[in-house]
């Protein structure tokens, strides 16, 4: 049995013009791979309508589960939720139960909720609310979509509280051998030895040190048993 598929869509001007580094990529590989989700895509589009909800809509026909990270804020730019809406041709306003977290949280801080804030209360009409313990202002999951902040911190705890109602599947294991020898000569054994353990995948990522060519193969699975026999056969294969 396959495990579940997800994919990750980065939205942010920011992002693309390289202001701004994307953290939360690598924190959701890990996250996912721990609960057997297999996270297949990844896109960066800008802050445009039209790339927004054409990666939405053709991200979530093809993956099990996606999640969006960015442009859930107060500014004129942050657009996320309207474009999720029009993917899934929802109506949207502000949400009476957003608004009340936004109204009790500024109002500790003795902060107006003004027309700004209130577009964070703006929920897509059938979406439930994702909790937001660091900031307050929430994301939303509408059908498989889950819609996340963009600062690491925040995106962080969103996923945290999103990860038990996701249907996982067999956490990826992996386990690396470190060949002193170049990508040239390990291609060749690698591949046959990738057709032989079809079920597994097999990873080269070289490197360069004191003159010496080499690369760590990395062999990844579901089946402890399966990558502990392949990892053995590639060693006897390139024994120093």
């Amino acid at each position: 049995m396959t495990n579940p598929t997800a994919a990750m869509l980065v939205i942010g001007d920011e992002i693309l013009s390289g202001r701004t580094r994307d953290a939360n990529m690598y924190y959701l590989a890990g996250a996912l791979t721990e609960i057997g989700i297999d996270l297949k895509e990844v896109r960066v589009v800008s802050d445009d309508k039209a790339a927004i909800i054409a990666a939405v809509t053709a991200l979530s026909q093809a993956h099990d589960t996606v999640i969006t990270s960015g442009g859930i804020g107060p500014t004129h730019d942050d657009i996320t939720a309207d474009c999720i809406a029009a993917a899934f041709d929802r109506p949207i306003d502000i949400r009476s139960d957003a608004r009340a977290l936004l109204a009790a949280h500024y109002d500790r801080q003795g902060v107006e909720l003004n027309a700004a804030r209130l577009r964070m209360a703006r929920i897509p009409d059938g979406a439930t609310l994702i909790d937001n313990p660091v900031s307050v202002a929430p994301g939303f999951i509408l059908e498989n979509v889950h819609v996340m902040a963009g600062v690491p911190a925040v995106f962080q705890a969103m996923v945290a509280s999103v990860l038990p109602g996701l249907t996982g599947g067999a956490p990826l294991l992996s386990q690396t051998l470190r060949i002193h020898r170049g990508e040239g000569d390990i291609a060749g054994p690698l591949a046959s030895l990738a057709q032989e353990y079809s079920d597994l995948s097999f990873g080269s990522y070289p490197f360069q040190k004191d003159g010496r060519y080499g690369a760590n193969i990395v062999v990844r699975g579901t089946k402890n048993a399966r990558v502990s026999a392949a990892l053995s056969h590639l060693q006897s294969i390139f024994s120093e």
